[in-house]
């Protein structure tokens, strides 16, 4: 039972997809390189027959000596860091490594998955953001890995991955608040649907929670990893009628915001209000005064996930699909004991 393909469960060439497609080796070749210009109904007929069958790539046409790395964003330090990790196991290993930004979207559009298919890289490492389910199937098809850093969506995704302990970073942070004698700590946190910012939430909420201190909603504030949350949920906070003594953030860039709205109120940091941030990207340790911080090793984190799309190119099986690596409080001058 072969007709026009090879035996049962082998891979399909272009030519044994064309045939059971009924179009041409052309427009099969157009599909499985990524070329925009094919209708989207043949499209999605020749897609069906690789996700069912598979492809088998001739010989001569192997993957480009490229690491594909995708960022949501490219914006201040954080990318730094994520490519200088990147860069270094590429260079070990001969690649080059293209850069592309999905303009602050978490999924690529369409688009993005064919120009990876027509540069047929080595490897993708998709930073804050993830293909969807289809654009994973055609990579996995196409014999393309990919590994996620700081993945975003479900925490039941089946890729391989590499995250900070997030949850541990939130804990220490929240933590070293409450040994100071704080206990109006309020926390500014990433989108709801970004799973590092959920389980630094968590990690909030656990210190509270073994420390016998009641959740104030009020003092609870989800943002976007962003300077201007910061700025707008501690102008906020700060009105309220017991405002807090002590605030947390997702991360530096939301911890700068807060910065600048208690000089706006009048407040000094550390003495009227202590700020602990999240990442120690710079400038944190050069803010006035620096910033107590949660560290984590976004460079290493980086380096992890193209070592295990490297690994998965070369065929060798992953020691473990998912690591996280440790986070570490790093105490600065931003934070003081309370003084009530």
């Amino acid at each position: 039972m072969c007709s026009a393909g090879g035996r049962q469960g082998e891979s399909l060439t272009i030519a044994q997809i064309a045939q059971r497609a009924g179009v041409s080796v052309a427009t099969v070749s157009k599909v499985v390189n990524g070329r925009a210009d094919v209708a989207p109904t043949t499209r999605s007929l020749i897609e069906g027959i690789i996700r069912r069958h598979g492809y088998r790539r001739q010989k001569a046409a192997g993957p480009a000596a490229l690491l594909e790395l995708v960022f949501h964003e490219v914006r201040g330090p954080y990318p730094t860091e994520i490519f200088r990790g990147v860069q270094r196991v590429a260079a070990e290993h001969q690649l080059a490594v293209v850069v592309s930004e999905l303009r602050g979207r978490h999924t690529p559009e369409r688009g993005w998955v064919e120009g990876v298919l027509a540069r047929r890289p080595t490897g993708v490492v998709s930073v804050f953001s993830g293909p969807s389910g289809e654009q994973a199937e055609q990579l996995r098809t196409r014999g393309i890995p990919f590994a996620l850093v700081d993945p975003t969506g479900d925490p039941d995704h089946d890729a391989p991955s590499v995250s900070a302990s997030n949850w541990s970073g939130g804990l220490s942070a929240t933590r070293h608040l409450l040994e100071l004698g704080h206990r109006r700590i309020a926390v500014i946190t990433g989108g709801e649907h970004v799973l590092a910012g959920r389980a630094r939430l968590d990690g909030y909420r656990a210190a509270l929670d073994m420390a016998g201190i009641p959740i104030d909603p009020a003092l609870v504030r989800v943002g976007d990893f962003q300077i201007l949350d910061g700025l707008k949920h501690t102008r906020d906070l700060l009105r309220l009628p017991e405002p807090p003594t002590a605030v947390f953030t997702g991360n530096d860039g939301q911890a700068l915001g807060v910065y600048r709205a208690a000089a706006e109120a009048g407040l000094r940091v550390p003495e009227d209000l202590s700020v602990v941030g999240f990442d120690d990207l710079f400038p944190s340790r050069w803010l006035t005064p620096p910033l107590t911080t949660v560290r984590q090793p976004l460079a290493e984190m980086a380096a992890t996930a193209a070592g295990m799309v490297i690994a998965l190119a070369q065929g060798r099986p992953l020691e473990r699909g998912r690591a996280e690596l440790a986070t570490e409080l790093v105490v600065r001058g931003s934070t003081a004991p309370f003084r009530g």
